[in-house]
Order: structure tokens, then C-alpha cells, then sequence
């Protein structure tokens, strides 16, 4: 199939440091790729992929160091570039939230729009009742709860490319903290955890300008211990040591998380996480398995001093059976079969290695 995969222009795909769509974008596009697909990638020209790249920028938005840019202007150039090519590709695969569907109505049926953000957000309703016929895909199911009537097709977790993540038999000298530094990431949770547990605690985060207060006001001050280290923000080149070197991977969320891609990387090194049960968490993390679901700081202070029961061999191994990027591009590739009517099937599910119903 010819296949157009559309990022967005906030970061390079894969990103040279944080990001988390654009990441899944990279290893998608790559595994299509490799399933024999001609794809098509609209992405900003920092870019590396195997696909045929369609560059949108000079350089991705976040690490752009002109001081004036317009993230807006930027995004609606890729979306009237790819409507002039849109016949070009029997599927369009769109990452890019809802900001497409006012311009690709009429072939809404064959596009895909997979949603990786948040959806508890005032206005969404309105707009996905009235752009109606895009078809939908969710990166959990929890993630579709704030908007149960929309057009769902099928959830699909994220997947990674498993070469780039190497196991770590552990077991660990130190508990890990990887993401961004935010009030819903809870950080300050994370730190309260190590404290507790006499563990060395290792910050690897991003700080957006967004929360510079947060982190000045709130976090810096609990780093001034002996106990807490904090690394600033890390690339891929760096998290298979610095996820394989830890215990555990701490995910103490405060919000909806609609997946957690982070919980996949650690699982990828064989580092179990300790997730508080909230948004996705039930969904990627197998208790007693992959990691420890938790509900206060007790709970994880135990799971924590425990944790080294878990067998690192098969955190790899749930990885590797249900979070590889090759189960996530066949399962899109079921979907795209669908929209083209190459399938057949009245209903098609993303095969059951891939998610656990709730229970």
C-alpha cells in the first residue's frame, strides 16, 4: 500500500531529545517499511527514517533557536502540500490531533487519525461530534473515556523498535525518573518515594517553559539532598543505560495519561515499573509482571523495597509480546486494509497480544 504517515512539526522524527508522538511516528513509519509498504513521511528535514521523506521545515519547531516562529503557520503549509498530493496515497495517517479535519473531509474515509494526547479538554466534544467521519484510533482504551460517542475504529498501543533498546539484567543501583517535569507528572511524588526508601533517586526531564515556575518553586528545592540526582534531558542514545542501569522506573502520574511511552522504554531494558493506578497504567503495566500498580506512597515505598522479585527477563519479554513496533504497524495495517476495502472482515481487532481488557 502507499501510506502517508503525517507528524507534526514540534519535533524531529525521532526527536534528538524528548518527545513522545514523534517517536512513535519514527518507529511506525520505519516498520511499515520494513512490512514491504511504500510510505510517505511529512515530517520537518531534521528527520531520519527509511521512508520517503517529505520535508515541511528546515528544522523542527522546539529546538529551533529562531527566536519568532509559528507553529500554526508551519503546520497549515504540510496540511495544504499534502491535500495537493492526497491522490497520490490509497491511505493518509494523520498524528496531528483534529487539526486536519476541516481540509480533508471529503476523503475522510480513507484517512486514519491516531489521537495521542489527552481528551478530558473543553471544545473537544463539539468538534468531534461535528468532524464525525474521520475514522479514530485510541492509544488506550481509557484514553477514549472523556469522548465514548467518536468515531473509535480500534486502540492501539505504542510500539518501539526493539533493536534499539538494550536488556539490563540488572539489578540496578538506583530508582529512575524519565519524562518531563510537570505538576500531573508528579516528580515531587517521585522524590517523596525515594526518600523514603533510602534509595539514590536519577531525574532525566524535560522542563518546558511552561513549567519553569513548577520546577523552580516545587522541585529544585527537594533536590538538595544526597539522595536525588538531576540529569536534565536525555536522548535515545542515552536511556538504555540510563533505563537499564535502574531498579525500577518510577511513573507516579497525577493525570489521564493516555499511554506513558516512557513505561515501554523501561520495560524495553528490562527495568519494572511502579505506576500508580491511574489513566493507562492498567493497561501497559502487568501487575506483578512488568511492574507494581500502586494507589499511595506506602504502597510503592513497599513495591519498591520488593521489586527485585520481579524477573527482568520477562519485563523484556512483555515488551517484546505486545509492545514491539512491528505488532503496532501490523495492526495499523489491518486498519488501513479496512479503510481501503482490502479486508473483508466486519470487525477487526488489534491482535489480543497487544492490550489486556480491563478486568
Amino acid at each position: 500500500m502507499k501510506i502517508a504517515q503525517i507528524a507534526p512539526l514540534y519535533e524531529a522524527v525521532p526527536p534528538r531529545l524528548y518527545g513522545g508522538t514523534e517517536r512513535v511516528v519514527a518507529h511506525l513509519t520505519n516498520a511499515l517499511v520494513d512490512l514491504g509498504h511504500e510510505v510517505t513521511l511529512f515530517a520537518s528535514a531534521d528527520t531520519s527514517t527509511r521512508a520517503r521523506l517529505v520535508p515541511m521545515r528546515a528544522q523542527a519547531l522546539r529546538l529551533d533557536p529562531a527566536p519568532l516562529k509559528s507553529d500554526l503557520a508551519s503546520h497549515l503549509n504540510m496540511l495544504a502540500e499534502l491535500k495537493r498530493r492526497a491522490d497520490e496515497f490509497d491511505v493518509l495517517h494523520f498524528h496531528t490531533d483534529l487539526l486536519h479535519f476541516p481540509f480533508f473531509e471529503d476523503i475522510a474515509p480513507r484517512t486514519l487519525t491516531t489521537l495521542h494526547g489527552r481528551l478530558d479538554i473543553a471544545d473537544l466534544p463539539m468538534a468531534y461530534k461535528r468532524w464525525h467521519r474521520y475514522p479514530l484510533v485510541s492509544i488506550s482504551r481509557h484514553q477514549r473515556k472523556p469522548l465514548p460517542f467518536a468515531n473509535w475504529v480500534a486502540t492501539i498501543p505504542h510500539g518501539l523498535e526493539q533493536s534499539i533498546y538494550t536488556f539490563d539484567a540488572g539489578p540496578g543501583r538506583y530508582l529512575a525518573f524519565l519524562g518531563r517535569i510537570s505538576p500531573e507528572k508528579r516528580p515531587d511524588r517521585a522524590i517523596a518515594i525515594a526518600k523514603r526508601a533510602g534509595l539514590p533517586l536519577k531525574i532525566a526531564a524535560k522542563v518546558d517553559a511552561a513549567d519553569a515556575n513548577y520546577f523552580e518553586q516545587v522541585i529544585r528545592p527537594m533536590l538538595d539532598d544526597p539522595l536525588i540526582e538531576f540529569v536534565g534531558e536525555i536522548g535515545d542514545a542515552e536511556k538504555s543505560a540510563f533505563l537499564g542501569g535502574a531498579s525500577a522506573l518510577l511513573f507516579p502520574i497525577d493525570w489521564p495519561e493516555p499511554f506513558g511511552l516512557v513505561m515501554i522504554e523501561a520495560m524495553a531494558c528490562g527495568t519494572p515499573v511502579i505506576g500508580w493506578r491511574c489513566g493507562s497504567v492498567p493497561e501497559v503495566i502487568e501487575d506483578g509482571v512488568s511492574g507494581r500498580i500502586v494507589e499511595s506512597l506506602p504502597q510503592a515505598v513497599e513495591a519498591v523495597h520488593a521489586i527485585d522479585r520481579l524477573d527482568r527477563r520477562r519485563v523484556r519479554q512483555a515488551f517484546d509480546n505486545r509492545f514491539s513496533a512491528r505488532a503496532m504497524a501490523s495492526a495499523y495495517v489491518e486498519q488501513y486494509r479496512r479503510l481501503t476495502g482490502r479486508d473483508n472482515a466486519d470487525t477487526v481487532m488489534p491482535p489480543q497480544s497487544l492490550y489486556r481488557e480491563f478486568a
